[in-house]
């Protein structure tokens, strides 16, 4: 698995640690950076790390700021990024499973490190289900395009 990774200056310390946790568990990341505590512009970051899980450079995405807030805005922008901000496993679980979230979101200033690494557990081991989840994911992807979804 290859995983994008971003975070703005809020983020970076958390994004560090995220990284060392995932190379440890022989990931692959593309780093894209901040690569320090300087003052840098969220929505910069998360369009780095939404293209290049839409263009499908990466298998997954995951953004780092503050309250992972305004990168799940600022990628959510990014077609084909289907971003989720969880703030609890389960909801990073649902996020995998119902959704095929493909970008994960952790705000550092309301996440312990072991709740954010739980998240990031879940979500990298919960595939999607498919199935009725599927229709929904595809009418998501209908929205995107700006095409009629048509009601059930």
């Amino acid at each position: 698995m290859k995983i994008a990774l971003g975070a703005d200056h809020a983020g970076f310390p958390l994004k560090e640690r995220v990284k060392q946790w995932l190379l440890e568990q022989r990931v692959q990341v593309d780093d894209k950076g901040t690569f320090s505590n300087e003052s840098v512009d969220y929505p910069d970051f998360a369009r780095l790390v939404g293209e290049a899980v839409a263009a499908k450079q990466t298998d997954r995405g995951i953004l780092v700021c503050g309250s992972g807030i305004g990168m799940s805005i600022a990628a959510n922008k990014v077609p084909g990024v289907r971003a989720a901000n969880p703030h609890t496993v389960f909801e990073a679980q649902m996020s995998r499973e119902h959704n095929d979230a493909n970008v994960l979101t952790l705000g550092a200033r309301v996440l312990t490190e072991d709740e954010a690494h739980g998240i990031l557990d879940m979500w990298l081991r919960t595939k999607f289900a498919g199935g009725r989840h599927q229709r929904r994911v595809d009418k998501i992807s209908q929205i995107e395009r700006a095409e009629k979804v048509p009601s059930t």
